[in-house]
């Protein structure tokens, strides 16, 4: 698949923000962009990997995305990275050096940042025009052609997933406690992510397609739940130099507090009896 760049916005929303808000970590942006020459070439798999490399030690930072009391924006912070924008950057960094060198500024990461998390590839400064859930994330990237949703064909069966997270714990997210019309947005929204088709992988079955994974692909993690299967987790595949398939992740502070290549993904798997298994999403462009 030709790689086509994410046209520019037509019109910038009806309210913004800052770029000091939306945009923090330009001296670890500089630092990349030191070394995106010698990524430039590589395949798209192994350009996001070699990013996610270089975020390695990153702090853990939670809530990174609630920048705001009322309008929501794409966002980056390479300060402080959680597993979600851990991945999301990596992603997106790694597709923005299919562009000219002169093309590599924060807007346009920022550009490539909302085409990833926003339904639709849209931000419309709602809340509700991001994509909160793994479980819709992956079918709604895989529907515009960014992701293959390989999931099944490495042996994945259908699940039940509730999704009520974000409203039970509403309190833990900073638009939600600002705007307490949003919470029923929200609630709605997880009724509907509840009913999408979702898909895993048992962890018992990983180690067995493990030579089937790429370095970049997406890995997102599912938990037992009350009532079935969710996601908690999300990380990058890597495929190291012994040949073993690692998962690379921004563990939480009561693991390891940073972004670090971590065990073989099967070993880390069994290491959480939590841990039900994977969603895997391979980018295509």
């Amino acid at each position: 698949m030709a790689f086509q760049p994410p046209a520019l916005l037509a019109a910038a929303p009806a309210a913004s923000l800052p770029i000091k808000t939306v945009f923090q970590g330009e001296q670890k942006f500089e630092q990349l962009l030191k070394q995106a020459p010698r990524w430039k070439s590589l395949p798209l798999g192994d350009r996001i990997a070699a990013v996610g490399l270089a975020l390695c030690g990153t702090p853990y930072k939670g809530s990174t995305l609630e920048i705001d009391d009322h309008i929501e924006a794409p966002s980056v912070n390479l300060n402080g990275l959680d597993c979600w924008t851990f991945f999301e950057t990596s992603l997106a960094f790694a597709r923005m050096l299919e562009e000219p060198s002169e093309n590599w500024t924060p807007k346009t990461l920022l550009r490539y940042i909302e085409v990833d998390r926003y339904r639709g590839g849209k931000c419309d400064g709602s809340y509700l025009s991001r994509l909160h859930y793994l479980e819709e994330w992956i079918l709604d990237n895989a529907e515009r052609g960014w992701v293959a949703n390989l999931t099944r064909s490495l042996g994945g069966h259908r699940v039940q997933h509730p999704a009520t997270e974000m409203t039970i714990h509403w309190k833990s997210y900073r638009y939600m406690r600002a705007n307490p019309a949003v919470r029923r947005g929200i609630e709605a929204m997880e009724e509907r992510v509840a009913r999408l088709p979702m898909e895993h992988i048992p962890k018992s079955d990983v180690a067995a397609i493990e030579p089937r994974l790429r370095s970049g692909d997406i890995l997102c993690i599912t938990t037992h739940d009350s009532g079935g299967i969710g996601t908690s987790h999300v990380g990058l595949a890597y495929r190291a130099a012994d040949g073993q398939l690692h998962f690379m992740h921004a563990s939480a502070p009561r693991n390891h507090g940073k972004v670090l290549v971590d065990a073989r993904l099967s070993q880390y798997l069994h290491s959480f009896s939590s841990i039900a298994g994977i969603m895997v999403a391979r980018p295509l462009r």
